[in-house]
Parts: structure tokens; C-alpha cells; sequence
């Protein structure tokens, strides 16, 4: 019997896996930006249309990206924000103005993309099809330079091709940064976030060999943003800036003073940061700003930091319209879920311990997690929920994270790259904590639900998978 051909976004979706260890004998893939130049050339050289912002880093990238396109949407800019990896759908990675692209727009885009590339493949332009991150990079530059598919309905809400859909798009990076996808713009501002290891086997196993390939975004006379962090870093990012002639700008001068009464008004409290800033007298009136941020965790103020002078700088050199106002409400109405976000106790029904969704993934994540709920004022115990990649260093986060917890629920998500429980429970093994394995996140979760006090807190981190898999679950249960 044939089979049904599967939906455009199935089809996206079955792209994925270019991170997962190769079976025996295959090649591991490499990429190379002359076939992404390759693909947007055929589909129009949409990178081309629209100005933008460049972020890599190991850590802080989303939060970085989703504060300054929040800053800069509330000064009335139509910005484009480009993320991954999504938590529940692909289309959260591509938004315009806080607005996801539509389901329609993304099968539409998705199948443009689908005949190109394998017109290409057959002429020998490209030697493969595009990998999933390749594909759906190319996807948000069409969304942002308003390039409508052919034969799509001329009654589409989506933009005309005479104009770009955006001002400006924030482009998180995907891996690395040299090779990445995202690296074919030529942005106004090139962001570094904070550096530490992680896709070593993608990237290099030191610090400095994994700076050099995340500093590639940077550009001849371009400008760069970011902070002093790891001496190994440092050294690396001037070695590649200078040659270079970047104009590198210090965030530290936005570092905001944290102003938070900690636990005085419980969990939900503690887990929002409020800060102030003067800026300098040149700069909108020497404004003092109150900050009050929904992103928690002491790491996010080098984020806020960062995405401040981003916001400042494109303001000052690219001209882009900015006032008081505009920062305190792009701050406070940001966006960035599953990062320290809390699902409280429901107001109808039984109380129930809370639930803390945290993105942590590699060593310097389980860090700032650990650190944060040093400051919640739980009083019962403790459960976490946890399951990770493979390629993540599963052992390190088990001795980051395990110790401070009562019990933890080991699980795996349904992605193909998600760690063995049996790799997971020798990691818990060597902690010596107390843990329960599960063949389903969801069995996990109940479990969970089941052995935590109402005082206590349950804690769900480890992948961004596990998380988009359980958040619908958390949203219907409150």
C-alpha cells in the first residue's frame, strides 16, 4: 500500500538530526556557509533585504536576543527575532514583533525552500539537501526580507516583496557562530555572550578553540558588543577583533545594580529581577532606569547588560528612535519562557508543590540554576526532573545538580539525541542521590507530583526537549 506523503512541517521536521551521532561507517556532516550562500542565492538573497543583529555565546544568547527585540519593539520597530531551539513548534523561532509565523506561511515557505534545494541537488550546485537548522534559517530570512512564496493566496496578511517585513532582525545563533547558518547577514552589531564548553565535539575541547569559532560572526570595521568573562576568551576574542579593526564596545558601563527583595514575596517574587541604571549624561537625559525584568537569576544581568548596549549602540550609530520609556517596557514585557519560569499552585483545586522550568543544559546552566534556588524560600522538599542529550555532559550536570536535591526523577525525552536512563542513573549513582527512573516525561511528572509537598518545589531542567514536551502538559494542569 502507498503511503500518504507526509505535511510540510513533518517533512521540516524529519530534516533534523544533523547533531546526532552518525551511524557506523557515515561521515559525520560538515557544513559550510557556501551552500547556505548557495540555497539563498536561488531563493533571492533574502539575508539582503533587512538590517541586523548577530549573537553567539555558550550561554545567555535567547535571553540576550529576546530582551533587546523586546527593548526595541516597544520604541516602535518592527523587529524580527530568530531563536532556537523552539520549545513545542518550529514556528516559535521566526517572529515578528512578539508574533510567531504562521503555520501556513511556514508549510508555504518550508515547500519553496523544499523545491529549490532539491533543483540544486539535482543540478550538483549543492552536494546534499539542506540540513533542518539550514532550512528553517532560510525560512525566517524569508519571512524577514517579506519575500512571499510563489502561488501563495495575493490576500496574505504577510508582506509585500517591494518592502522587508522587519527594521531589524535579532539573530541568535545556532552552533559555533563561524560556520553557522545564520553567519551569510552582515550585521550592524555582532554580540558575544558569555563562553564556556559545551558541543565540544563540534567546537573544540578548550575554551579558546571554541571563542575562535563563536568570534567568527565578527566582521571587518563591524562593531562588537560583550563583556569581560574567561581569560582564555578574552585573548581569543582580541586576537580575532583587532586584525579586524572592530569597534568593540564594553557592556559592562550597563550593568545594572540589582534591587530585589528577595523572598519577601515568595517564590513568584524572587524569581523577578528588579535593577537600576543611570546612563551616562550624554545619553537620553541621563535616565535613571528602573528595570524590572521577568528573567531570573543573578547570570541575567550580563544578559540585560548586553542587550542595553545593543540597544543604546543601534540607537546612537544606526539611529534607530529610543527613549526611557521604551527600555523599562521592552524590559519588562519580555518574553523567554522555560528559563527559571514557575507554574504556581492553581487558585481553584488541591494546593500543589510549584513547578520551575529552567533551560539549564550544559555546566555553566546548572551553575546559574543551582544558584537561583538558593534564594527561593521553599520549605519542603525538593524533586527534580531531569533528562538531557546525549552530547551533553550528563555527569557534570549530575554532580552540579543531584546533591541539592531530595529526589530526583530520571527520563528522557522523545528526540532521538536524548541521553540512555541507564547512562543517566550511573551518573546519579555517583552522586549518591536518591532517583526513580522513567521511560516517559510524563510519567515522570506525575511522579513527581505525587511525592512533593505543597511547600516543596518540583524542578524540571536538563533539555530544552524535555521541556517542550512537558510545558503543554504544566499549561493544562494550570
Amino acid at each position: 500500500m502507498t503511503s500518504l506523503p507526509l505535511p510540510p512541517v513533518a517533512r521540516l521536521l524529519a530534516l533534523g538530526g544533523e547533531l546526532a551521532p552518525p551511524p557506523p561507517g557515515v561521515a559525520r556532516r560538515k557544513f559550510d556557509l557556501a551552500h547556505m550562500r548557495t540555497l539563498l542565492g536561488a531563493l533571492g538573497d533574502p539575508q539582503l533585504r533587512f538590517r541586523s543583529v548577530l549573537i553567539a555565546g555558550t550561554n545567555g544568547k535567547g535571553s540576550t536576543a529576546a530582551t533587546l527585540a523586546s527593548i526595541l519593539s516597544a520604541a516602535g520597530h518592527r523587529v524580527g527575532l530568530y531563536t532556537s531551539p523552539h520549545l513545542e513548534q518550529p514556528h516559535e523561532r521566526i517572529r515578528i514583533r512578539g508574533e510567531a509565523i504562521a503555520n501556513a506561511d511556514l508549510a508555504a515557505d518550508f515547500e519553496w525552500v523544499e523545491s529549490v534545494a532539491a533543483g540544486l541537488v539535482a543540478n550538483g550546485e549543492l552536494p546534499h539537501t539542506p540540513s533542518f537548522f539550514e532550512t528553517i534559517t532560510a525560512i525566517g530570512f524569508l519571512h524577514f526580507a517579506g519575500y512571499r512564496a510563489p502561488g501563495t493566496d495575493s490576500g496574505s496578511s504577510r508582506p509585500a516583496l517591494s518592502a522587508p517585513a522587519v527594521d531589524l532582525a535579532v539573530l541568535e545563533v545556532g552552533l559555533g557562530g563561524r560556520l553557522d547558518a545564520t553567519n551569510v547577514v552582515e550585521p550592524l552589531v555582532s554580540i558575544l555572550t558569555d563562553i564556556s564548553l559545551d558541543h565540544t565535539e563540534w567546537l573544540g575541547s578548550t575554551i579558546a578553540e571554541i571563542t575562535r569559532e563563536k568570534a567568527g560572526i565578527l566582521r571587518a570595521g563591524g562593531t562588537l558588543i560583550t563583556l569581560p568573562q574567561h581569560p582564555e576568551a578574552n585573548q581569543v576574542i582580541g586576537e580575532v577583533a583587532m586584525p579586524l579593526g572592530v569597534h568593540a564596545i564594553n557592556a559592562a558601563d550597563y550593568l545594572p545594580a540589582l534591587d530585589r527583595n528577595a523572598g519577601a514575596e515568595g517564590a513568584a517574587r524572587a524569581l523577578r529581577n528588579r535593577y537600576s541604571l543611570a546612563l551616562p549624561a550624554g545619553l537620553l537625559g541621563g535616565a535613571v532606569l528602573t528595570l524590572d525584568s521577568p528573567l531570573a537569576g543573578a547570570h541575567q544581568q550580563r544578559n540585560l547588560a548586553l542587550a542595553l548596549a545593543a540597544a543604546v549602540t543601534l540607537h546612537k550609530q544606526n539611529g534607530f528612535a529610543l527613549d526611557q520609556q521604551a527600555i523599562e517596557e521592552g524590559v519588562r514585557t519580555t518574553d523567554w519562557p522555560a528559563r527559571l519560569q514557575l507554574f504556581s499552585s492553581p487558585e481553584t483545586g488541591a494546593p500543589r508543590a510549584p513547578v520551575l522550568l529552567d533551560a539549564a543544559h550544559n555546566p555553566a546552566g546548572a551553575w546559574a540554576l543551582r544558584a537561583a534556588l538558593s534564594s527561593l524560600p521553599i520549605s519542603g522538599s525538593r524533586t527534580l526532573v531531569f533528562g538531557c542529550m546525549a552530547d551533553k555532559a550528563a555527569e557534570e550536570l549530575a554532580q552540579i545538580l543531584f546533591p541539592v536535591f531530595d529526589l530526583v526523577l530520571l527520563t528522557r525525552s522523545r528526540n532521538q539525541r536524548a541521553a540512555s536512563l541507564e547512562r543517566l542513573a550511573a551518573a546519579a549513582e555517583r552522586t549518591g542521590a536518591a532517583y526513580r527512573t522513567f521511560d516517559l516525561s510524563e510519567q515522570a511528572l506525575a511522579a513527581a507530583r505525587e511525592s512533593t509537598p505543597e511547600n516543596g518545589l518540583i524542578v524540571l531542567a536538563g533539555s530544552i526537549a524535555l521541556l517542550g514536551e512537558l510545558q503543554p502538559v504544566l499549561r493544562a494542569q494550570h
